[in-house]
């Protein structure tokens, strides 16, 4: 059988993309624009209510359309159009990944085993609705008749991140007061500090576990259940105040959530993509059902977008392409996503699961070795804090680090002239990144400053900036429900076109379940000092030791 790396690496296509790299090694991109007046307005592109200026990247005309038809080449259009109409594109575990049908409107349907499953996503949404607007209205009340004020979403990686996330950004658009939490980690500090700020009278605590199996939500859910019923709750109102989400409805309901407080989960949805589901209901009962789908309208334009717009006019497409030049031809081992909004704080940790976890992986789909990188490490932070910490790195060291900028043009909160000193910044971190500062620029401030030559000569290096840093500058008009939706399914298109090119399976995640194997049997071993399992390695005899001696103390 054909080894499909060897294939894809000695390809005309390939090829012609490694001369590109060799053609521009040596052309800085403050000459691209120079020798290029209209290059800010042809490598602009618009969809779904977000707008991309990538010419700020190491790129041509004829580097474009060789990493075109490098996508072309591996065959993207029916690679997307299997995604899209629930063809089983998750091949290790013979899944759909239908995220895009949590967003579709219908009444189309997409069929998977012979259920429609779009009208079983519309009738969850329908049962979301009820409860939202029970919540919201006050009709739904705590155990003692109190309204309900708090909102605790329990659950860890998919279940957590992107709900997280989307309660954190649309935060101008909550209803009546509405306080969310999260807590996933097993660190018993997460809850502990949780539940020190809500009350159980008035507190809707959500358990958010596929398979109602994850030992870190469970653990914690178990946790809130036992604070609860200490706090004067009874096991009648842990019915009342406790609901699930979950493919795993008898577990749900042996915790002692009762049937009609338990939405579904689906083995077509991955847990990094389920935020569009009832997933999503700590960011509902916050925001409101109306707004949460307006986040999925937002989100299933970018879907039309991607099934629809040129490759070359592709706003998913075009940003995965840039990705894969720097990956695998410029030797780029990471990606830094640089939001100037403070609501998209936590985009960057969002995104390292949903890039790092779908595509962290060493074969192809055929089982064969990889001899290419796949995905970055992904990285990043808020501007403009990052500029008075890591931006050092990127501006002066010695890595290539694309980066991807992202603004709305309008803030939420007009203070002063805040925002226009935030674009400020974000515009000038782009260019400096691009354009850098040579030897001869350094001197030259230097003597305008009024520095001697000896001293222009020895401090000129160190202010040296290579530049050549390439970027995309990502905005909206204004940080919506609709444009929070469309960023998000970009991003998850942009993961997937990078997944073909590659040949991944981005739907499957094998390397996390090593260490929840692992992890069953130390346990034992930490709790009770006569479990067998000594002899694992001596490392982790040693700290287990160490533990134990601690805990018999």
């Amino acid at each position: 059988m054909p080894d499909p790396a060897t294939e894809l690496t000695s390809s005309a296509e390939w090829q012609a993309l490694e001369a590109q790299r060799q053609a521009l090694d040596a052309i800085p991109l403050r000459q691209l624009f120079a020798d290029d007046p209209g290059r800010a307005r042809r490598y602009f592109i618009e969809g779904a209510g977000l707008a991309l200026d990538f010419s700020k990247n190491r790129i041509t005309d004829d580097t474009l359309q060789a990493l075109v038809a490098l996508a072309q080449r591996c065959n993207l259009g029916d690679h997307r159009a299997a995604l899209l109409r629930g063809d089983p594109v998750n091949v290790t575990e013979n899944r759909p990944a239908l995220h895009t049908a949590l967003r579709h409107p219908g009444p189309d349907g997409i069929t998977v085993d012979g259920v429609d499953v779009v009208a079983e996503v519309q009738a969850t949404l329908g049962r979301m609705e009820e409860l939202v607007a029970q919540v919201l209205s006050q009709a739904r009340t705590g155990f003692t008749g109190q309204t309900i004020t708090d909102v605790v979403s329990i659950g860890i990686g998919g279940s957590y991140l992107g709900p997280r996330l989307v309660s954190e950004a649309l935060q101008p658009y909550v209803q009546n007061g509405m306080r969310c939490h999260f807590v996933a980690n097993i660190d018993g500090t997460d809850i502990s500090e949780v539940l020190r700020q809500v009350r159980p009278e008035t507190t809707l605590f959500l358990i958010q576990s596929k398979s109602f199996r994850t030992q870190e939500t469970l653990k914690n859910g178990e946790v809130a259940r036992q604070w609860f019923l200490d706090q004067g709750g009874t096991e009648t109102a842990v019915g009342q105040h406790f609901l699930a989400v979950t493919a795993n409805g008898p577990a749900a309901e042996a915790f002692g959530i009762q049937p009609d407080n338990i939405f579904p989960m689906w083995d077509w949805v991955g847990g990094r993509y389920s935020l569009w589901s009832a997933i999503g209901l700590p960011v509902a009962l916050t925001v409101g059902m109306a707004n949460f789908r307006r986040l999925l309208a937002g989100a299933h334009a970018m879907d039309q977008h991607f099934q629809d717009a040129p490759l070359a006019q592709n706003l998913p497409v075009v940003m995965a392409l840039l990705g894969v030049w720097y990956n695998n031809f410029w030797q780029a081992d990471t990606h830094a996503i640089l939001p100037y909004d403070h609501y998209l704080r936590s985009l960057p940790e969002h995104l390292q699961q949903l890039d790092m976890e779908s595509n962290g992986k060493g074969v192809t789909t055929l089982g064969t070795a990889l001899g290419y990188d796949s995905g970055p490490v992904i990285w990043g932070g808020v501007g403009s804090n990052g500029q008075h910490a890591f931006h050092q790195l990127i501006h002066q060291g010695t890595r290539l680090i694309p980066a991807d900028f992202i603004i709305p043009l309008e803030s939420h909160n007009p203070v002063a002239s805040h925002h226009a000193d935030l674009f400020a910044n974000c515009l000038s971190q782009s260019r400096a990144m691009m354009t850098g500062k040579t030897l001869d620029e350094a001197r030259a401030e230097l003597v305008a400053d009024g520095y001697s030559a000896d001293e222009v000569e020895r401090l000129a290096p160190h202010k040296v900036i290579p530049g050549n840093q390439p970027s995309n500058t990502l905005m909206m008009d204004k940080l919506t429900p609709e444009t929070l939706g469309a960023l998000i399914a970009l991003y998850e298109h942009r993961t997937f076109v990078q997944g073909v090119i590659w040949q991944v399976d981005s739907f499957d995640q094998w390397g996390v379940e090593l260490g929840k194997q692992l992890g069953q049997e130390i346990l034992p071993r930490l709790l009770d000092d006569t479990a067998p399992g000594a002899g694992s390695d001596s490392s982790t005899d040693h700290l287990i030791d160490r533990f134990r001696s601690v805990r018999r103390r």
